[in-house]
C-alpha cells in the first residue's frame, strides 16, 4: 500500500514538473537573418567612424596648438603665454565635450543605436512570445547573451506579487 501511494505521489510530481516546458533561442543567430538589423549596424558603424574622425580632428588641433605654444613659449610674454594656455585648455574642453556628445551614455551614437535597433529587438521579442504561446512553452532563455537570460516567461509562474504580499506590502503600490 505504501509503495502504491509513493509511486502515485512520484507520478503526480513528475507530471507537474514535466508540464513546465522550456526552450531557448539564439537571438544573435536570429538577428543575423534580419536585413534591417544588418543595415542598421552598417549605418551605426559609419556614423561611429564619422564621429570618431570629428573628435580626432579636434584633438589634433589641440595637439598642434600645444606644439606651437611649446615652440613659441620662450618668445612670449607672460600675458601672451597665459592667453595661449587658456586657448589650448578651452579647445581641449570643447574636444572632450564633443566626444561626450557623440559617444557618451546619452550621446548621439547611443541615441541613434537605440532608435534603429529597439524596434527590431522588440519585434523579435514579440515574435518569441507568440511562438512560445503557440507551442505552450512556459520559459524561453536566450543562448547568445553573456549570462543566460530569460526573454519570455508565462505570467502563470510570476510570483512577484506573492513575494510583495509576504513582505507586507501591497502589489501595485510603487514607492515614489
Amino acid at each position: 500500500m505504501k509503495k502504491i501511494f509513493f509511486i502515485s505521489c512520484l507520478l503526480l510530481v513528475t507530471l507537474g514538473v514535466s508540464a513546465q516546458k522550456t526552450a531557448y533561442v539564439d537571438t544573435e543567430y536570429i538577428l543575423k537573418h534580419i536585413p534591417d538589423y544588418k543595415s542598421s549596424l552598417t549605418q551605426i558603424e559609419g556614423l561611429s567612424k564619422q564621429y570618431q574622425k570629428e573628435v580626432d580632428d579636434v584633438f589634433k588641433e589641440v595637439d598642434a596648438m600645444y606644439r606651437t605654444y611649446q615652440a613659441d613659449q620662450v618668445l612670449l610674454t607672460d600675458d601672451m603665454r597665459k592667453r595661449r594656455e587658456n586657448d589650448i585648455i578651452e579647445k581641449e574642453k570643447k574636444a572632450k565635450e564633443l566626444q561626450r556628445q557623440r559617444f557618451g551614455p546619452e550621446g548621439d551614437l547611443f541615441q541613434t543605436r537605440t532608435k534603429l535597433l529597439k524596434p527590431i529587438q522588440e519585434k523579435v521579442s514579440t515574435t518569441v512570445a507568440e511562438v512560445a504561446k503557440n507551442k505552450y512553452i512556459d520559459f524561453v532563455f536566450d543562448k547568445s547573451s553573456e549570462s543566460t537570460m530569460m526573454i519570455y516567461a508565462s505570467a502563470n509562474y510570476d510570483i512577484s506579487n506573492d513575494v510583495i504580499i509576504k513582505l507586507g506590502f501591497k502589489p501595485g503600490t510603487l514607492v515614489k
